[in-house]
């Protein structure tokens, strides 16, 4: 039996780092808002990247999503926009979510407050 749970350790996936949301400026333009996000993530080419982040209401309501169409592995951190994200009027703060391709969506929000 004891030889069985270093067995059970060696078998159990090993989960990376999710992506780190490190910046997020929001600047309103129009009748939309454009956010400017920046992620890290250890990328390792297209088996394992940061794939994506969004724009949530604090209902956790997705407002706007920006897909990450490649890995990132020799730029971080990276930063990408996304613009026309329309936010609800009286709205105050939103939160930002990242995700990557193993891993899917990262446990933490940053709350992001509108100027």
């Amino acid at each position: 039996m004891r030889f069985l749970i270093p067995f059970l350790l060696l078998a159990a996936p090993v989960l990376a780092d999710p992506p780190a949301i490190e910046k997020v400026t929001a600047h309103q333009s129009g009748d939309g808002w454009r956010f400017d996000v920046t992620l890290r993530h250890p990328d390792t080419g297209w088996d394992h990247y940061a794939d994506g982040w969004r724009v949530l209401d604090m209902q956790g309501r997705e407002l706007g999503m920006r897909t990450l169409f490649h890995p990132h592995e020799t730029e971080q951190p990276f930063t990408r926009s996304l613009g026309g994200v329309v936010i609800p009027e009286g709205t105050a703060q939103v939160q930002i979510e990242a995700r990557c391709n193993v891993d899917g969506w990262a446990p933490l929000r940053l709350v992001v407050d509108l100027p």
